[in-house]
């Protein structure tokens, strides 16, 4: 149980003087750790707005692209958007 929640433990320690993180930031990598436990703990994982957005309670596509990009360029993880509806986004974990 502890090795699971080494991700979220390293993300807090992270955050914790970084003034650029916001609470959607979080949730959104809260929702994307539950997403990839749920998935085996694989990384990468494949995945759609439309399955991570609920999770991380947001409903607004904008704000959650928004996010994963601020989280990607601060180096929390690697964000590698889908162009298209039909094809996942990518999302790598800084381990």
């Amino acid at each position: 149980m502890m090795e699971q929640l080494r991700p979220l433990t390293a993300f807090f320690d992270r955050i914790q003087n970084d003034g650029r993180i916001s609470s959607t930031h979080i949730g959104i990598f809260a929702a994307l750790l539950h997403y990839r436990k749920q998935k085996g703990f694989v990384n990468p994982i494949a995945a759609y707005s439309r399955q991570i957005m609920p999770l991380a309670k947001i409903s607004a596509l904008k704000t959650y692209c928004r996010c994963l990009k601020d989280l990607d360029a601060y180096g929390y993880l690697r964000y590698l958007p889908s162009k298209k509806k039909t094809r996942p986004s990518i999302i790598h974990f800084m381990e």
